[in-house]
């Protein structure tokens, strides 16, 4: 026995449910299916939490600058018709209260689990019908005269219907159930796929321990990150967050959405100024030692990363000696080595620990209107 939808939709995450609510509100009959048994678990993981639900910058604006893709005029049409401002008055219908955190991200007050109810609700609300743990074992186009144009083979049996939704989203945490079955069913259908790969990921350093950076584990402080050259080249402005293994923190979750294997990182520790200007121009008469010079100019950097960074081999034998006795060689390389730390990633945490996907379906063969 098989089942007519209007509107099937493989996903019932973020996307799928909006999707499933908006269409089963304008009187549509809609079928959301997921093969997990709880849905919206990217949701509850995300913002910490507590969901960063959307960015004010977004409102009724040009998204495409805000688009990491290499198509990023894309998104121009969604986001015009649908913005933060429409997203934002429907949480309040819901008095679901939130505030803004950081360059117009928008957080709940509470939890990341008021978006998913609120979601559940709109659904509700569209009479859609929800299958969890159904997982489907086939979806073929049906060449006969009829209403339906799509049917899927399932677990639960089968669905058919006029209009067929994939929101199955990338790749990223297998765990709470990640998977490539939506990149095998575009490509089944004839569409070609970039590569598929983590973004939003912490980045992992070859001699990372060996080097006794594992000793910085939790140290966090905002710096200038950049990656590239010329029309490639991209910066940020973020917190960085040094891990066990490597570095995290949104500074490298931003990067690593540009970042390409090969490319090293530049990471000014002390975003405020020139330090090598400053430590050779200051040091005059001072009879303070360089250590306590290098914490007055660096008020922001913690003192545990300040201690490693002088007892390098380069700067251990000077840390404990008068400021204005330090060569300027040496001082320029201190400066120059805390404004500029220049590292060469090895690679990643993977789909694993990545936060989104890059790649996937080729937008140049989606309609930007009509997303078919």
């Amino acid at each position: 026995m098989t089942t007519f939808f209007d509107t099937v939709i493989i996903g019932a995450g973020a996307a799928g449910m909006m999707c499933a609510a908006r269409i089963g509100q304008k009187g549509q009959s809609v079928a959301l299916l997921d093969h997990a048994a709880k849905i919206g678990e990217k949701i509850r993981i995300s913002g910490g939490g507590r969901c960063n639900f959307t960015n004010r910058h977004l409102n009724g604006h040009d998204g495409a600058p805000y688009f990491v893709s290499q198509q990023p005029r894309f998104v121009r049409h969604a986001l015009s018709r649908y913005t933060s401002t429409d997203f934002t008055a429907l949480l309040e219908h819901h008095g679901i209260p939130y505030h803004e955190k950081h360059k117009g991200q928008l957080f709940c007050d509470r939890s990341a689990q008021d978006i998913i109810n609120m979601l559940q609700n709109e659904c509700a609300k569209g009479r859609v019908q929800c299958h969890t743990e159904c997982v489907i074992e086939s979806v073929e186009p049906i060449q006969t005269a009829s209403a339906a144009r799509f049917e899927l083979r399932t677990n639960q049996g089968r669905f058919s219907c006029r209009n067929l939704v994939v929101a199955t989203g990338g790749l990223a945490v297998p765990a709470i159930g990640a998977s490539p079955f939506g990149y095998e069913l575009a490509k089944q259908f004839g569409h070609s796929i970039i590569p598929p790969e983590a973004a939003l990921v912490p980045l992992r350093f070859e001699h990372w321990q060996q080097h006794g950076f594992d000793t910085l584990s939790g140290i966090a402080l905002p710096v200038r990150i950049s990656t590239g050259s010329g029309k490639s080249a991209m910066a940020f402005d973020e917190d960085l967050l040094f891990r066990h293994k490597g570095l995290s923190g949104p500074a490298i979750l931003q990067i690593s959405s540009y970042w390409q294997p090969g490319q090293t990182l530049h990471i000014n520790l002390v975003p405020d100024g020139d330090l090598a200007d400053a430590l050779c121009n200051g040091k005059n008469g001072q009879k303070i030692q360089l250590n306590t010079a290098l914490k007055t100019l660096c008020p922001a950097l913690p003192e545990r990363l300040l201690d490693f960074w002088l007892n390098q081999a380069d700067f251990a034998p000077y840390a404990a000696q008068k400021w204005a006795d330090i060569p300027n060689a040496v001082l320029q390389k201190l400066g120059n080595s805390l404004n500029n730390w220049t590292l060469l990633p090895s690679g990643s945490d993977g789909h694993k620990k990545a936060e989104a996907t890059r790649g996937g379906v080729n937008v140049k063969e989606i309609d930007p209107k009509t997303m078919q």
